[in-house]
């Protein structure tokens, strides 16, 4: 089963890894600059909106399922359009021109859609209402990619932590601390668990086993940020007071985030708490 990998960065790099290990998948990536890949990855040249080269590599390379982890190119609301809006719509005319009718796609979105703000639980049921431009243009791409004519499924990621992702622990050393109350919920999943759900689901649809279009993608823990970040602080042998505390006020949404229906399609965590990844970032960390 060859997948292409559509902007493939971090976690597209880990998908390939992983399938690299299995027998019968390839991992092909697409990207603007894929001289910055491994040399390990097989990869073209493209952009998920040069609608014509994509048409073309749909109809000629053998695609069986695309996985599509997009970059915005600037933070701004015209960056996120111009990314994730704007890519949805030339995927969808990509795959109609060209007559592409394998499936699945799996395209990676972000909690960041829910507007919940008052620490309440959200699954895939819950209301979508967005405060920020991030959100909402991640909602309207996610809209898009649920009308292909070809099974999709839409993955929202809470927040992504591991190897190369270091922004807490970096607080931690700096010491600042988010404070206790009111309580700021976080949620997470390692990026190796990224990579992990996104096989889990192509592996599943391979077997004829059925998915879900939506799921939320996080660990088995949210946690008050300020519980966290004295653990972290701990396990880092840094003397922290409560008096200290990060520019948290401007966090986008305080909500806790429920993987049921993740675990319930058989995904089982690498790293189901924030302990055991940020343990692994630790002991990996050059002293």
């Amino acid at each position: 089963m060859k997948v292409l990998f559509i902007g493939c960065g971090d976690i597209g790099v880990r998908c390939i890894h992983r399938l690299q290990m299995l027998e019968g998948w390839t991992g092909l990536a697409m990207r603007r600059h894929p001289d910055r890949l491994p040399a390990t990855i097989p990869s073209v040249t493209g952009d998920i909106c040069d609608t014509p080269h994509l048409t073309e590599l749909l109809r000629t390379a053998g695609i069986d399922a695309i996985v599509v982890t997009l970059t915005p190119g600037e933070m701004s609301d015209e960056g996120y359009r111009a990314s994730y809006v704007a890519g949805a719509e030339s995927l969808a005319k990509a795959i109609r021109d060209s007559g592409w009718c394998s499936g699945p796609v799996l395209w990676v979105s972000s909690t960041g859609v829910y507007g919940q703000g008052g620490g309440e639980w959200v699954d895939e049921l819950s209301d979508t209402v967005p405060a920020s431009y991030r959100g909402k243009r991640l909602l309207q791409a996610e809209g898009l990619i649920g009308r292909l004519p070809v099974p999709a499924v839409v993955i929202r990621y809470a927040g992504v932590y591991g190897p190369g992702r270091g922004r807490m622990l970096a607080q931690i050393h700096k010491g600042e601390l988010a404070p206790p109350k009111p309580v700021q919920w976080s949620n997470r999943i390692h990026a190796e668990d990224c990579a992990g759900v996104l096989v889990h689901f192509l592996q599943r649809y391979r077997d004829d086993r059925p998915l879900h279009s939506l799921y939320l993608a996080t660990d088995n823990e949210p946690a008050p940020l300020y519980d966290v970040h004295r653990w972290l602080a701990e396990q880092l042998d840094i003397n922290m007071t409560d008096t200290v505390t990060t520019a948290s006020a401007g966090r986008a949404g305080n909500r806790r985030c429920s993987n049921q229906r993740l675990l319930e399609s058989g995904y089982r965590f690498l790293y189901p708490t924030f302990r055991e990844g940020y343990a692994a970032l630790i002991s990996e960390s050059p002293e």
